[in-house]
């Protein structure tokens, strides 16, 4: 796993208790990432370190649309038929 390191100061400058800090830049990062078409939906998710609900849930508090493809489409009908 790589990681990328962020200044202390702009960690400590995040409005909220330093426990939460981390999941907050996680799930912001991955949010914008799939906003822009960087990441796909799983890999945005893994990167928040939600739930595939969840992080539904939170693109849809951040009116994000969602990336939907002919491949995923294709995925969901054999899921269906399952």
């Amino acid at each position: 796993m790589s990681s990328i390191d962020l200044p202390s100061d702009v960690l400590d400058a995040i409005a909220a208790p330093p426990e939460d800090r981390e999941p907050i830049v996680r799930q912001e990062l991955a949010v914008s990432l799939y906003r822009e078409g960087y990441l796909s939906f799983g890999k945005a998710r893994e990167l928040a370190g939600l739930s595939k609900a969840e992080f539904h849930r939170l693109l849809g508090e951040r009116e994000v649309e969602r990336h939907y493809t002919e491949e995923d489409l294709a995925l969901d009908v054999e899921y269906a038929r399952e």
